[in-house]
């Protein structure tokens, strides 16, 4: 089981990467719990998967002109969780570079992602994506 959550969450990002929007959003549970860690605009809980399209997703993509890419350096996986280390490509739509890097804890249910816990990097968030 371990290997296909793993690639869940390979499929996931290559998805988003891709621009394909329903892609990502079609491995997520409808229930899904999304904590995004810290203290900025972003952070805190996204509660089902319309309210992390519409609030995160959604605000999200007004910021960054041409989308995410995301690049997977390292995933660990152990019963329904799948750990995850890596980076995000982007620049804004006012031309700023936006390089987050990230550890995601992502729970993996029938399929599905049911539960997201996302660290990164807050400092920058706040630098380039605003407060």
């Amino acid at each position: 089981m371990s290997e296909a959550n793993k690639q869940v969450m390979r499929d996931m990002f290559a998805a988003l990467s891709a621009g394909d929007a329903e892609g990502f959003l079609g491995r997520l549970a409808d229930d899904v719990q999304w904590t995004i860690r810290g203290t900025t605009k972003y952070s805190g809980l996204y509660d089902g998967k319309a309210d992390a399209a519409e609030r995160l997703l959604g605000r999200l993509g007004q910021q960054l002109g041409g989308g995410l890419t995301v690049v997977v350096d390292d995933m660990v996986a152990e019963g329904d969780w799948v750990v995850g280390r890596g980076r995000g490509l982007s620049r804004t739509t006012d031309g700023q570079d936006y390089n987050n890097e990230y550890c995601w804890w992502y729970r993996i249910a029938d399929g599905k992602v049911v539960e997201i816990i996302e660290y990164l990097d807050t400092e920058l968030v706040v630098t380039v994506l605003g407060r």
